[in-house]
């Protein structure tokens, strides 16, 4: 990715112009750019679970099959609100240039191996799950692409999420296909397609980069031109092609 200069507030809007085709600032109020960017009180369903309600429910009804065949859906993490999201933006910012010594930039494509911009993630939308088996003992990090493998503790879970989750309407949003691009591949992210589909198509229309660059986020001195570009490219629109 090319850095050689970094984009100037009055050029923000011709970015996204040029590199998301047809992009403008939708009328549509269905899902307003608070609520996309998780800035929005949203209206949030069952203990522990924190999703829309449809999303509710199918989740729900995914749980009851799965404990039925010995599987313990466990939600690690579903909604998020940008708040949350830019206290995790932060600390691994912090992270990585202070005590790890890394440069700004190595920095921040360090932390979109597997965390979003706040603002720009998923898990705003209250349609995104992390989901374990809870009926496992673990140590260490639950969310470890090696314990989803063949032998590891979350290998049946593994399977049956293969083999059903799309029965309920939930999507692996970020596949381990070896030609996809952006975050890397995560086993446990699943996504409610009738509500996410249509809430990616509207943020495809909104210039929700524009507003990123008005809050205070840490490191975005150094979002350039060409980050700014690949990072919409590969990791917001580089995933499971049933959630496009």
């Amino acid at each position: 990715m090319q850095r050689r200069s970094f984009i100037k507030k009055s050029g923000y809007t011709s970015l996204a112009l040029s590199i998301l085709p047809g992009i403008t600032l939708s009328q549509d109020p269905e899902y307003s750019l608070d609520e996309l960017m998780g800035k929005k009180d949203i209206e949030l369903f069952g203990k522990d679970i924190n999703l829309k309600k449809a999303a509710h429910d199918a989740f729900v009804e995914m749980k009851k099959a799965a404990y039925s065949d010995g599987i313990d859906l466990k939600i690690v993490s579903s909604y998020r609100s940008f708040y949350r999201q830019d206290a995790i933006w932060e600390r691994k910012y912090i992270q990585n240039t202070e005590k790890s010594g890394m440069s700004k930039l190595a920095a921040i494509e360090k932390i979109i191996e597997y965390s979003t911009i706040p603002g720009t993630s998923r898990h705003h939308w209250g349609t995104d799950v992390d989901i374990i088996d809870g009926y496992r003992t673990i140590t260490g990090s639950v969310l470890d692409p090696d314990k989803f493998e063949t032998g590891g503790p979350f290998e049946l879970f593994k399977q049956w999420m293969d083999e059903n989750a799309n029965t309920y309407d939930f999507y692996l949003v970020y596949t381990n296909n070896p030609r996809r691009k952006g975050f890397k591949y995560e086993p446990w992210h699943y996504s409610y397609a009738p509500i996410s589909k249509p809430m990616l198509k509207e943020f495809r229309r909104k210039n929700i980069f524009k507003q990123i660059m008005q809050e205070d986020i840490i490191g975005k001195e150094n979002f350039t031109a060409g980050f700014l570009k690949g990072y919409i490219q590969n990791n917001i629109l580089d995933i499971n092609p049933e959630l496009l």
